[in-house]
């Protein structure tokens, strides 16, 4: 995380909502931390994921977020996570601020200020939570981390910036790493 904004309390969910800027902070375990400014190549690879994922999406029940979008895993729990991009399923989960309980499929896209976080923290919560495929895409060596939720373990592959790659969670899906990590 790039640092945390507000230590001298812990935060509650609804406090977090309150504040003038939360859409660039994440709450974890109450406490607030700022997120870091996305660099050119992040977004360039976030919008080309996005669009590949929305084209399949089209007249489909699954739904497309993209940061900053409020994913609370748990409900009775002080944290918030806004992924990168996030498909829910489950219309029942989604509420006016974000998504309440495990989204199907979640991408972060590494930075330096929030790698730790993306490999260590977020991937057990989404783990816990039962987040069906966690992917973790690494702009700088062109690699995508695919872990599928299987037997409450994730089972990883590693793709690296060639050629499709499938979605499991949506069968068909198939996303072109060529096109995402073109420079």
């Amino acid at each position: 995380m790039s640092g945390i904004l507000k230590d001298e309390q812990y935060c509650t969910f609804e406090e977090w909502l309150e504040l003038e800027d939360c859409e660039h902070t994440e709450l974890i375990d109450g406490i607030i931390y700022k997120r870091g400014e996305p660099t050119r190549r992040h977004q360039k690879i976030s919008r080309e994921l996005s669009r590949q994922l929305s084209n399949f999406l089209l007249g489909k029940t699954c739904e497309l977020y993209y940061a900053p979008f409020a994913v609370r895993l748990f409900a009775e729990e002080n944290t918030v996570f806004q992924p990168d991009l996030a498909i829910v399923c489950d219309p029942e989960k989604l509420t006016d601020y974000g998504c309440v309980g495990a989204p199907d499929f979640i991408v972060e896209i590494l930075s330096p200020s929030t790698g730790g976080n993306d490999w260590i923290r977020k991937y057990n919560m989404y783990l816990r939570a039962g987040v069906k495929e966690y992917w973790i895409v690494d702009p700088e060596v062109k690699i995508v981390f695919v872990h599928i939720l299987k037997d409450n373990i994730y089972e990883q592959s590693r793709y690296a910036g060639f050629g499709p790659i499938q979605v499991q969670t949506l069968p068909g899906c198939e996303i072109d790493l060529m096109i995402v990590f073109a420079e």
